[in-house]
């Protein structure tokens, strides 16, 4: 079972600490009483999206002996307009640079990574819409 210990620091500041240990600090805007020093938790979930299936693909594709010189990830999201304001579209751009990566070798892992093993796109999958797309850079 995965442990979290969120902490109020003050105004809208929280400090986050998982079992890793490695905290991370939450803060809102100014509007809402923040200093907005840190990252939302909703843009945290974002990222926390994009590193999930990021190192899933990378993971894949050195299993696969596919050499990549560059690596990035670009999410966009709208949110619904009521409360809860969930995420109801999302859409990831990976973006691979090297030289003569294999095609089928990135579309392969990345359909195994959003559709098998990054709990990240299943739980935004469950609450709306996970589009994604790619594209090879050629290194020179």
């Amino acid at each position: 079972m995965a442990h979290v210990e969120v902490k109020w620091l003050e105004g809208m500041r929280f400090w986050g600490i998982p079992d890793s240990g490695h905290a991370v600090v939450m803060d809102s805007e100014v509007s809402k009483g923040g200093r907005d020093s840190a990252a939302r938790p909703m843009e945290l979930m974002l990222i926390s999206l994009a590193g999930c299936t990021g190192m899933d693909v990378i993971y894949i594709l050195r299993k696969m002996r596919v050499k990549v010189d560059g690596f990035e990830l670009y999410v966009d999201a709208e949110r619904k307009d009521k409360h809860p304001k969930v995420y109801k579209k999302v859409h990831i751009k990976y973006v691979f640079y090297g030289k003569n990566i294999p095609e089928n070798k990135v579309e392969e892992a990345i359909e195994l990574s959003q559709h098998k093993y990054c709990p990240a796109s299943a739980t935004i999958r469950g609450v709306g819409e996970l589009t994604y797309d790619y594209e090879i850079k050629e290194s020179e």
